[in-house]
């Protein structure tokens, strides 16, 4: 029928358009492909044209000579101010403040020994342990140097660093809240961390120490 006839001419048009279609990005694609590879091997100064991100996009942090701090030879060059002090034993060098996301990233360095107060955690936290050892009374393992721990939201420890240790330093990467609670099986919540306090504790120490508050801001995101 005419009908028929239509409909077997309207699919050969569209079968004959997506062919033209795919045949033409097929083309492009290599035309593409063949540009990058020759580009990859030939320095041009079309490359200056290149952004790592969009204009939009936030500012990379990039912190060098973090090694400084544990047995890898290098030189000490870090300034000891860029330590903020949260106890006698106790300070953390931050290295990002996600104000955007509701984390914070800082390395948290023990001397002498000590013991970071029960606490819950709402969120995951990752830690990797850069010098000394360290561990949570509520478990078993010890991490030592080069120690990677994921710790799952809901957890609940107390972080015990042995009076041996000269000092211990590990990265941390903590989400959420931080809940220091109660001994007992009750956990009545008695304080809290979390990127907002931790950023207010670094601009006040910045500003005494002589850095100046707004030191801080080359780590808020």
């Amino acid at each position: 029928t005419d009908m028929t006839a239509t409909k077997k001419k309207i699919v050969s048009l569209l079968l004959t358009a997506a062919f033209a279609s795919s045949s033409s990005a097929f083309v492009n694609n290599n035309q593409i492909h063949s540009h990058v590879f020759t580009n990859h091997h030939v320095k041009t100064s079309s490359s200056s044209h290149l952004n790592a991100a969009p204009e939009e996009a936030l500012h990379d942090i990039v912190i060098p000579s973090l090694f400084s701090n544990v047995d890898y030879n290098i030189e000490k060059e870090e300034d000891e101010r860029l330590w903020v002090p949260q106890t006698p034993c106790l300070s953390f060098r931050p290295l990002c403040f996600s104000v955007s996301q509701g984390y914070y990233v800082n390395l948290l360095r023990f001397k002498g020994g000590g013991i970071l107060g029960r606490h819950r955690h709402s969120s995951p936290v990752h830690a990797l342990t850069l010098k000394g050892s360290w561990g949570y009374k509520e478990h078993s393992w010890h991490a030592k140097v080069g120690t990677y721990v994921f710790e799952p939201p809901g957890e609940t420890h107390t972080l015990i660093v042995d009076e041996d240790c000269d000092e211990m330093i590990a990265m941390f990467h903590v989400t959420g809240a931080l809940l220091y609670v109660e001994e007992g099986e009750e956990e009545n919540i008695i304080g809290y961390d979390d990127v907002f306090t931790k950023l207010e504790k670094a601009k006040k120490w910045y500003a005494e120490c002589g850095l100046g508050e707004d030191y801080v801001e080359q780590f808020i995101r």
